[in-house]
């Protein structure tokens, strides 16, 4: 399904019929109500769509769940990928430009510090030596052809390494404009070369039973979904260059660094297509990096506690260094073994409250009364020092201090002392 077949589908849709400037224009529209999707209809000419993916009810409804499920949709699917159906007929690939102009595209500037216009719903797919990878990854655009990625220490990483060592480019493609199961696959963590197309041909299948589509670039061979709006097909050169500020999922500004040149070789896109943009810092953000960690957290913690309810990254965490884990405890030091499996399951965690599954862990009230009557802080708190934490929390150094709460009732003791009167 496109990504304008799910727009179709949706209630509570804005739309914005003025011309709008690329350059900083789009982000008042996009934060005054993030939970609402925006489709612009002239961002320097072309259509734009944002906010489509902004909170677990819309990601959950793009994969006919609901919210409490997603979790473990995400995690079935992580143990039963599946063969992507190859197709020749992709419509994103009948258009094709080989005069290529970034510069002419609906790529926004999103704040006035940024380093540049940014490519922010884009996943890059790359193949080395028989591996496959699909992953998020930002790009700064630096002119008619050229990008700057932003590459973290994974498995792209690996492959533009691997390829440099030899003296070569990587062939990649930005795809813009995937359905939900592709770019939650591409934000999961899977093992290297696993092949993050299978991951979303199982979500897929198990959220609508039907396959994923995949097609072979005419140029480079590469496999790419064949359900997308634009597909920027170039390299991953060997050169360096600057790339940011840029606000990064915590709101706050990521510094300058030197990352790998990206070359655009040839552009092709749908008919009239929708470019899919994600407000840095914003609520899409937080789904689109933080919710495909929540199935690893459920799987680290169920290793160690037989029953978990759900869990949830906060968004005042910003789905990346805060979690509630719900669980169903069985006996003394079950929420303790949780906090420690949770750490363990995203390294950059820095603060987990465990509750009862009687707990709804999606409602901050019911978490935060939770803590208010079944926490003490000289038996129910573990202050974990000198661990390794994310690099996007601004109050870290080289390590950080992590927090685990056990806002459970203790076992044993007279729950109808705990329990919220109906």
């Amino acid at each position: 399904m496109s990504i304008r077949e799910h727009i179709a589908q949706m209630d509570d849709v804005r739309y914005v019929e003025e011309p709008v400037d690329p350059d900083l224009g789009i982000t008042p529209y996009l934060r005054k109500d993030q939970a609402r999707p925006v489709i612009f209809d002239n961002v320097a000419g072309s259509r734009l769509a944002a906010n489509l993916w902004s909170t677990r009810d819309l990601v959950a409804h793009s994969l006919n769940t609901d919210r409490e499920e997603l979790v473990h949709l995400i995690a079935e699917a992580l143990n039963s990928p599946q063969t992507p159906e190859m197709v020749d007929d992709a419509e994103v690939l009948s258009n094709t430009v080989e005069d290529v102009d970034l510069t002419s595209l609906p790529i926004p500037r999103f704040y006035p510090g940024d380093g540049g216009p940014y490519i922010t719903g884009g996943i890059i797919v790359g193949e080395w030596e028989g591996a496959r990878n699909v992953s998020f990854h930002r790009l700064m655009v630096t002119g008619e052809r050229t990008a700057v990625a932003r590459l973290v220490p994974r498995h792209l990483y690996a492959m533009h390494n691997a390829a440099k060592a030899q003296g070569e480019d990587l062939p990649i493609a930005v795809v813009i404009g995937a359905c939900p199961p592709v770019l939650i696959a591409a934000a999961s963590s899977i093992g290297y070369g696993e092949d993050e197309l299978r991951l979303a041909a199982g979500l897929r299948t198990l959220a609508w039973d039907e396959p994923i589509q995949v097609t072979k670039l005419p140029t480079s061979g590469l496999t790419v979904p064949a359900v997308a709006e634009y597909i920027l097909e170039g390299r991953l050169t060997t050169q360096d260059a600057p790339e940011g500020p840029f606000v990064d999922i915590t709101g706050t500004v990521d510094g300058v660094r030197q990352q790998p040149v990206v070359e655009i070789d040839r552009i092709h896109h749908m008919p009239d297509p929708i470019f899919h943009a994600i407000l840095p810092g914003g609520y899409e953000h937080y789904m689109m990096m933080g919710l495909p960690k929540e199935p690893i957290i459920h799987r680290a913690v169920s290793g160690v506690v037989p029953k978990v309810r759900a869990v949830r990254l906060t968004e005042g965490g910003c789905c990346w260094l805060h979690a509630v884990v719900s669980i169903k405890q069985q006996k003394p030091g079950d929420a303790k073994n949780a906090i420690l499996a949770a750490f363990g399951g995203h390294a950059s965690l820095k603060q987990v409250v465990v509750v009862d599954e009687d707990i709804d862990p999606f409602d901050d009230h019911a978490v935060e009364w939770a803590l208010a009557t079944r926490f003490q802080a000289n038996r129910d708190m573990i202050v974990i020092e000198g661990a390794r934490g994310s690099s996007l929390d601004p109050s870290a150094a080289d390590t950080t201090a992590k927090l685990g709460l056990d806002a459970t009732v203790p076992i044993g003791a007279d729950r109808s002392r705990f329990e919220m009167v109906q």
